[in-house]
């Protein structure tokens, strides 16, 4: 089961396996290069190519953070007016994302639960970020606080 309607989706629009797919991109040096300079994190694993060729990934890698960041515009789009927030998140980050990797994301809605007091409930999704050989990269679950009705 996928969405027809279009966003933003409030909480009674979510039911227990919808499912959502994401826009394809391809991660580039400048998604690694701008991200190292947004989060300060220039480990020399995602940014210095002569070290990470003697690591045991050959390569240098995205960031794990950075992998899940480029796709979680898709879902908050989704909720662009109507989510109230972003409770938690659980991730396994199973294999790395590369220069030149083509990712998406699928997403399903597991539960939802009414919480009155924020006129909405929680929606939890279960997500899995793949590349273009449909290996699965990483696998999360998060849970949002979404209103009944459009708040801004």
């Amino acid at each position: 089961m996928s969405s027809n309607k279009a966003p933003p989706l409030t909480f009674d629009d979510f039911e227990i396996g919808m499912k959502f797919i994401s826009p394809r991109i391809t991660v580039t040096d400048a998604h690694i290069v701008l991200f190292a300079g947004l989060s300060g994190d220039f480990n020399p694993l995602h940014v210095d190519d002569v070290f990470a060729k003697k690591t045991v990934f050959g390569s240098r890698i995205a960031h794990g953070l950075l992998t899940i960041t480029l796709l979680s515009g898709h879902m908050g789009m989704l909720v662009a007016g109507t989510a109230i927030a972003f409770l938690e998140m659980y991730t396994k980050f199973l294999k790395p994302v590369r220069v030149g990797d083509t990712i998406y994301g699928e997403a399903e809605v597991i539960d939802k639960r009414p919480v009155e007091k924020y006129n909405g409930g929680i929606v939890t999704i279960k997500s899995l970020i793949k590349n273009q050989n449909n290996e699965v990269l990483v696998e999360s679950e998060s849970k949002l606080l979404v209103s009944r009705v459009r708040i801004y």
